[in-house]
């Protein structure tokens, strides 16, 4: 079911260019916001423009960190990961495209948001697409679409993938059970959501520069390790940029087409921009300007995919990981048992994968019947084990978790219909398990993987908290302020449940409900294009001695 609703939505044709499209119309619009305001949003967030008098809950700068911690998360290192995994490098340029197009995107709708934003019955400042859509618009229907999707995505894309990204990260590195990473978390989350908006940006506004720091540390470690494959990893982003990437190594290559939707999905993913999220963050800033937190917001895009995303994709890259088999257990999800005997280093084999992977013409079949399993191994037979789209060596077969499998296993529609098996081999790996071992490949050695442990703990556990606001704020829209205690609970438990949970399943569900989240956010900024530049006009005019930098 996810996959058919991916494939309408986020995975559809018409998506990347519907999200780049508004991106490139309102750049075009609005005169390249993101170049001209760009230094201006460096300032406000200094506090030179901050007044203490205005209404709202929260600084500039605060309102950007905690937009930033709900942005910078598994996207980062685990997004990254798997858009280079999906699309190979040229995946790459088009998170960048995402981003740079993102930037005026963002300020739209942070701008928009804030003009239209109200103070709740607590005193709290309440904004976000629901509100510009319902008292600017006029259209409710739609706000109330945008906040039901907001209330869903904040299990989807803020809450799920980050707890079940950490609990990986931390048995992977540390040994420690997912259980008690879910449990242990599960309370801190608690401890500070509760504690409403002044408490959640108080904690962001801390651990988003500390976080960013060590993994940018990290980061450089391998890059400059690696420093000989940067060019040519440049290289590898441009030249696949329209035309694909070839196959490498365990890689059997990715079409134009599979690295422009990957790229854009996962740089959606990552920034956030157009989905109308952070805006209900910044809805909390202390100001009465709304196109000046808008100029605020072009900075996220930029920290997020171009700084940020960069940094990983190049130590993803230079480092050879990508294309490389690892020792790893086999997700379910990721798995598939398919007809015939290939070999991923023979060329007409590999093309023949290439086009099955890559959802092209094919003439693979999966694989219905039986296979004898003894001391753990597979027998030969007339099949090939996929797993994490490249072809599965020295596979073993487990049960009870350390004891060898022997006997038949019946195999349907590619998949075995027994599920108390656990499978591990040899395979391409991807998310935070392939920056895990990125980071490896550097200067600070196996010690590198601590560094991308504690980042993503870091990072996911501060995106958690910052979804959580969203929604909440999205609860009081559609239910009243008295919703928010029970939506915090719920939200509490299910951080816990996906700690334990499928991580490709995870990541279905993430995929799924971010689009939802986007498309009525999409249309509702389209139809208030000219507002907007009524606004941007106004501010324009009334304080052009704040912009020394623009002279236009």
């Amino acid at each position: 079911m996810l996959d058919w609703m991916d494939s309408i939505l986020g995975g559809a044709v018409y998506f990347p260019f519907l999200l780049l499209g508004v991106g490139l119309f309102f750049t075009i619009y609005l005169k390249f916001p993101q170049i001209r305001f760009f230094a201006h949003g460096w300032r406000v967030i200094t506090g030179k423009f901050d007044r203490s008098r205005d209404p709202g809950d929260t600084t500039h700068f605060q309102a950007l960190t905690t937009a930033l911690s709900g942005t910078i998360g598994t996207g980062n290192i685990g997004g990254v990961a798997l858009a280079l995994f999906l699309g190979g490098p040229a995946a790459l340029f088009w998170m960048w495209m995402t981003a740079f197009f993102g930037m005026t995107t963002k300020f739209v709708e942070v701008t928009l948001s804030h003009k239209y934003r109200v103070k709740t019955e607590d005193g709290t400042m309440a904004g976000g697409p629901m509100y510009y859509m319902s008292r600017g618009l006029n259209m409710k229907w739609l706000a109330v679409i945008f906040a039901l999707a907001t209330v869903l995505s904040s299990f989807g894309t803020g809450n799920m993938p980050q707890s079940n990204n950490i609990a990986q990260a931390m048995e992977a590195t540390f040994g420690v059970p997912t259980i008690w990473v879910g449990g242990v978390l599960s309370v801190l989350l608690a401890l500070v959501i509760l504690g409403g908006i002044r408490r959640i940006a108080a904690v962001t506004s801390r651990i988003v520069p500390l976080m960013s720091v060590l993994y940018v540390l990290g980061a450089f470690a391998v890059i400059f390790y690696n420093i000989e494959n940067i060019i040519p990893s440049f290289i590898a982003i441009f030249a696949g940029a329209f035309t694909g990437t070839a196959a490498i190594g365990g890689f059997v290559g990715a079409s134009f087409a599979y690295a422009f939707n990957m790229g854009v999905a996962r740089g959606l993913y990552s920034n956030e921009a157009g989905q109308g999220s952070a805006a209900i963050a910044h809805a909390s800033a202390r100001t009465k300007e709304p196109a000046e937190e808008g100029m605020v917001s072009i900075l996220e895009p930029f920290i997020d995919t171009i700084l940020i995303c960069t940094l990983t994709g190049l130590v993803i890259l230079a480092s050879g990981v990508w294309h490389e088999k690892h020792q790893n257990h086999f997700d379910r999800s990721d798995m598939r048992i398919i007809s015939g005997v290939y070999d991923d280093q023979i060329d007409t084999d590999r093309a023949q994968l290439s086009r099955y992977l890559n959802n092209q013409d094919h003439n693979i079949e999966v694989f219905e019947g039986q296979i004898d399993v003894v001391a753990g191994e597979p027998e030969p037979g007339n099949y090939t084990i996929l797993n994490a789209r490249s072809v599965a060596e020295n596979v073993s077969i487990l049960i009870g978790g350390d004891t060898p499998y022997n006997g038949t296993l019946d195999v349907a529609n590619g998949r075995f219909t027994r599920d108390n098996v656990q499978v591990f081999g040899e395979s391409l790996i991807h998310s935070a398990a392939l920056t895990t071992v990125a980071f490896t490949r550097g200067f600070f050695g196996d010690f590198g993987q601590y560094i991308v442990a504690v980042a993503l703990l870091m990072f996911a556990f501060s995106t958690a908290i910052a979804w959580s606001y969203y929604g909440d704020r999205a609860m009081i829209y559609l239910a009243g302020p008295r919703s928010v205690m029970p939506y915090r609970v719920i939200y509490v438990a299910g951080f816990f449940i996906a700690a334990i949970a499928d991580t490709t399943l995870i990541w279905k569900i993430a995929a799924v409900a971010i689009v939802l989240m986007t498309l009525p956010n999409l249309l509702g900024i389209m139809l208030m294009r000219r507002e907007m530049k009524e606004t941007v006009n106004k501010y324009w005019a009334e304080n052009q001695h704040k912009l020394p930098d623009s002279k236009d």
